[in-house]
């Protein structure tokens, strides 16, 4: 069976036509040359709230037929690195796991196991999807859903992707799922996101993930983009250009209780 959407009408439409309006009134009109990037970093609140961001920030970089997009289990569901190797089933359509890679993960480290579970209820992964489809009509995922883990069982997987990654003849584009600090003042969030948006600008995966868990930071995705930053760093990047830092407050009007969102596109 194909994985349904679990957040559809409520994160985003459920609808093509509704999806489309939506997405063709959050991408920017500009026309910049999309640059080729090794990974993007992007939030995952619904639409209304971190959308613009996330479009923006998928937008401005070539969008390959495969895509590894890694984001946090916020339900504690299934395994604690789980490969999804179900198809996608989305408003716009059915979109495909890249198998031969899904498998070569789960074959290259015992840390990762194919695992539906993880995936059933999880918006994180999924609300980037449509974005991704709108920029690559023959998109395939492989998504991967990552539980609480060390910072030693983070460069573990960043090995395993990278060794696969380095056997592929096309190489995919990562794209990590995350938001910045959670109901916080906006004073506060800017100013404990700075200390890990820092660590990102300066391609420090253990800065980063040390920087979180020091200052009890609650960036939901930290994990995935400690990963990221591994992969990234052994595949030659150099930079990480922060397209946008913006919260929940722009839209609900609420600057006591905000959610952080970064883009970042990493080349």
């Amino acid at each position: 069976m194909n994985r349904q959407p679990a957040v559809a009408d409520r994160f985003y439409p459920g609808t093509h036509a509704a999806l489309n309006q939506m997405i063709a009134g959050l991408t920017p009109a500009s026309s910049a040359e999309k640059v080729k990037a090794i990974s993007l970093i992007s939030p995952h609140a619904g639409y209304i709230f971190s959308g613009k961001l996330a479009c923006e920030t998928i937008s401005s970089a070539h969008i390959p037929e495969r895509v590894i997009i890694i984001g946090p289990n916020h339900h504690g569901l299934g395994a604690r690195i789980a490969v999804s190797t179900s198809d996608w089933d989305m408003p716009y359509g059915i979109v495909p796991i890249d198998m031969p890679f899904a498998q070569a993960l789960v074959d290259c480290s015992p840390l990762i196991t194919a695992d539906e579970q993880s995936h059933v209820r999880e918006h994180s992964l999924e609300v980037q999807v449509p974005f991704l489809q709108t920029f690559q009509k023959n998109l395939k995922i492989i998504p991967i859903a990552i539980s609480q883990i060390s910072y030693s069982d983070c460069q573990a997987v960043a090995e395993a992707i990278t060794t696969v990654i380095k056997q592929s003849e096309q190489p995919p584009l990562l794209l990590a799922s995350t938001d910045m600090s959670h109901y916080e003042s906006r004073a506060s969030a800017t100013s404990r996101d700075k200390q890990a948006l820092d660590k990102i600008i300066d391609l420090d995966p253990s800065g980063l993930y040390q920087t979180v868990v020091k200052n009890n930071i609650s960036m939901c995705g930290f994990i995935p983009v400690t990963i990221t930053l591994l992969v990234s760093k052994q595949l030659g990047a150099t930079s990480a250009r922060l397209v946008g830092y913006t919260d929940s407050g722009d839209t609900s009007g609420d600057l006591n209780q905000v959610v952080g969102y970064a883009g970042f596109v990493i080349t």
